[in-house]
């Protein structure tokens, strides 16, 4: 995070906050130690080592010309490094990056701040099919950073090695009957990019020189280590992976939930228990009623689009690698935003021995997600229904018999959680219910059954 997240998304402070609330917990840490062997870091005899070095090795895109122009062609993950560590601090003009991930759109951006004028990213896929996050392509877009989709490198074209520019081969996708994807040559001429640097962002891959191969741990035909996908566990039984070096790449948030499952595995394992044997997430429904028509929430459904959030402007940012974009919401901006809620935490909760059957809240319901019908199987149910029921990847809540014989029906695809259905049932027979999900940690126990 530090060192291949630049500051302008991601300040040093904030990362330093973080970071405190772990080590204030009392762990204790020891920084600045070269870890060069596992061999060495076992024998230390510790109960349980976990590894979480992440993916740190680029893919090279091994073309022609790449060796002859080795000295302005910059792996993308490393060119961060560098940047963040401030041993590069400028970079030529014009500026190509390969590939269509977030470490692309950190290159590029990185770029401009850098002394990059002629920034171009140039990505093999569709634009849609890109994996960076639709936001970053966004904000690369906004600092006049052209997308280039469709291109294949085929040359880095050089005079004694100083790089001139990127040849590319244009290609279309196409797809077969089970719907993978193969890129293929469109015919049409080749395209010739001027550049006087390239940063090469197209993966990343797992590295593990310090691990040594007679160690006793297994590795698979990528190079990750053999997993026990549910623990984490290794085939050396106390050392655990997680996040990119685990599975291979993928975001922090995914690294931070490997975190918390491995250190459910550790925990059982210290104790000597069964790795599989893990704690359950827990959860409660509370009724938010507060009386006949009073409830802890607002149901006021807004119809105003979501808030982007103010940034910088371009003359300041894209002069200061280190000033962070974004610039926050004030506190009215905030309520206003947090005012769209939907309340997607807060259910309803339908008792079928206490309906009369009134009708009332498929009445009043603005989306008629409530309906009652006589049972039958799904396709059946679906098409007898008040509002269209096509999502067949959201289950209908269907309740027990009722006292006619019919049944409700309600679909969750389409509910507001308004709670007007609640507020209008004159038995209490549906209630607004706040769901608290609260995951497993470790150290929790069994439930006892």
């Amino acid at each position: 995070m530090r060192t291949q997240i630049p500051k302008f998304r991601l300040p040093d402070s904030v990362i330093d906050e973080e970071c405190g609330y772990i080590l204030n917990l009392g762990v204790e840490a020891h920084f600045d130690h070269w870890v060069g062997s596992l061999k060495e870091v076992l024998a230390e005899g510790w109960d349980a080592v976990f590894v979480g070095t992440g993916a740190p090795r680029g893919r090279d895109a091994d073309i022609p010309g790449r060796q002859e122009a080795a000295a302005h062609i910059h792996i993308g993950i490393e060119w961060l490094a560098n940047v963040a560590f401030g041993h590069t601090t400028s970079i030529s003009e014009r500026v190509i990056v390969l590939g269509g991930g977030n470490t692309a759109m950190d290159c590029c951006r990185s770029a401009r701040r850098l002394g990059g004028k002629d920034v171009k990213v140039v990505v093999r896929s569709g634009f849609d099919e890109m994996k960076a996050s639709p936001w970053e392509k966004e904000e690369a877009i906004h600092e006049q950073i052209p997308i280039i989709n469709m291109h294949v490198p085929k040359e880095f074209v050089h005079d004694n090695g100083k790089l001139k520019g990127v040849l590319f081969e244009i290609v279309k996708a196409e797809y077969d009957e089970k719907g993978r994807r193969k890129l293929v040559p469109t015919g049409e001429p080749d395209v010739f990019m001027e550049c006087d640097d390239v940063l090469v962002a197209i993966g990343q891959e797992n590295a593990f020189p310090w691990i040594e191969k007679d160690v006793g741990l297994e590795f698979n035909k990528w190079g990750l280590p053999v997993l026990n996908e549910t623990t984490f566990q290794s085939t050396i039984p106390n050392v655990f992976f997680g996040g990119d070096s685990a599975f291979g790449p993928k975001n922090i948030i995914t690294a931070v939930a490997h975190g918390h499952e491995a250190a459910i595995s550790i925990d059982l394992y210290c104790k000597g228990k069964n790795l599989n044997d893990r704690p359950p997430p827990t959860f409660n429904l509370v009724s938010q009623k507060m009386g006949i028509h009073d409830w802890s929430y607002d149901n006021q459904v807004s119809e105003e689009g979501r808030k982007k959030v103010p940034v910088k402007s371009l003359e300041k940012t894209l002069q200061d690698i280190k000033l962070e974009l974004e610039l926050g919401f004030d506190p009215y901006m905030a309520c206003s935003e947090a005012e769209r809620c939907l309340n997607c935490d807060v259910e309803t909760v339908f008792t079928h021995k206490a309906c009369i059957e009134c009708d009332a809240c498929a009445d009043i319901c603005p989306t008629e997600c409530i309906t009652f019908t006589a049972n039958g199987e799904e396709d059946d149910l679906r098409s007898r229904l008040k509002a269209p029921s096509s999502n067949r990847e959201q289950a209908l809540y269907v309740s027990d018999v009722l006292k006619t014989g019919r049944v409700l029906v309600k679909d969750e695809n389409i509910c507001l959680h308004c709670g007007m259905c609640a507020e209008r049932c004159p038995t209490g027979a549906w209630d607004m219910q706040k769901f608290f999900l609260e995951a497993a940690q470790a150290g929790a126990e069994m439930p006892k059954t």
